[in-house]
C-alpha cells in the first residue's frame, strides 16, 4: 500500500463527485499525511461512537486507526449533491482482507459527509462520518 519513491504526486478532488476516489488513493498509499491533505480547516471527524474529532491532530488519529489495519479500502459512491461549493457525499465503503493479527477483517459502512471547495478549488471534508 506504500507509495513508491519518485511516483506522481497524488490527485486532488477538482470536483466534487472525485473526493470519495481520491480520498481511497490517499488512503490506500497507507500514508497518514496523504490522508491529512483530504481534510479542509476547521474539519470534525465523527466516529462510529459518535465520539468527535475537531482538530488536525485528533482527525489524524482517528484515521490512524483505519490505516493501522494495512488494508485497502473499496469506495463506491452512492448519492452526491452539491449545492455551490458545498456537496453532500454518501458513500458505501469498504475494507477488506487479512488483518495485522491474521485475522480476516471485514469491515463495511456507508459514509455521509459534506465536502467544501476551498479557494484554490480542491474539494476537502469539513465534515466526515464514516458511519452516517
Amino acid at each position: 500500500m506504500a507509495e513508491a519513491t519518485g511516483a506522481a504526486p497524488l490527485p486532488l478532488a477538482r470536483e466534487a463527485a472525485e473526493v470519495p476516489a481520491v480520498f481511497a488513493e490517499r488512503f490506500n498509499t497507507g500514508q497518514p499525511q496523504a490522508v491529512a491533505e483530504m481534510y479542509a480547516p476547521g474539519a470534525v471527524f465523527v466516529s462510529p461512537d459518535g465520539s468527535v474529532a475537531d482538530s488536525p491532530e485528533s482527525i489524524a488519529r482517528a484515521n490512524e486507526e483505519f490505516l493501522a489495519l494495512g488494508l485497502p479500502i473499496t469506495v463506491r459512491p452512492r448519492h452526491i449533491y452539491t449545492a455551490d461549493d458545498t456537496a453532500l457525499l454518501v458513500v458505501d465503503w469498504e475494507i477488506d482482507g487479512t488483518a495485522p493479527d491474521g485475522q480476516p477483517l471485514h469491515i463495511q459502512g456507508t459514509a455521509t459527509d459534506v465536502a467544501r471547495r476551498g479557494s484554490d478549488g480542491i474539494w476537502r471534508y469539513v465534515i466526515d462520518r464514516p458511519a452516517g
